[in-house]
């Protein structure tokens, strides 16, 4: 699967030109293996390689950053599967509401159980 299209890099681009309060998720990476999540709002204009937004590694933990695109492409879950591009996520969230969504508390002991990878 393609993780990255011209369409999307337009998109991206004229995203981080935006005001913060304003930018989208454009696109949503996932692992269908591995629980790990990246919801991309932008690009950087000087590394188009490098790409900003909502990432969670599956640990019930996520936060803001960057992630490079040429990572993303290499990277494969506990079953070999790559990462995937969400088809059909629906670009309307604000980035603000992902992270606030994403965010909302988690029983820790369920954390902990996700991490030692047990039922």
């Amino acid at each position: 699967m393609q993780l990255m299209t011209k369409e999307l890099e337009k998109q991206l681009d004229k995203n981080a030109q935006l005001p913060e309060e304003e930018r989208k998720v454009v696109v949503k990476y996932f692992t269908p293996d591995a629980n790990a999540t990246w919801w991309i709002s932008e690009r950087d204009p000087h590394d188009p390689d490098r790409l900003f937004g909502l990432c969670d590694l599956g640990l019930g933990f996520p936060e803001l950053g960057y992630v490079l695109l040429s990572e993303l492409s290499t990277l494969k879950g506990a079953l070999g599967l790559p990462v995937e591009r969400d088809l059909y996520w629906d670009q309307k969230q604000l980035l603000s509401e992902t992270v606030h969504q994403q965010r909302q508390p988690i029983d820790p002991l369920q954390a902990v159980m996700t991490v030692l990878d047990r039922p």
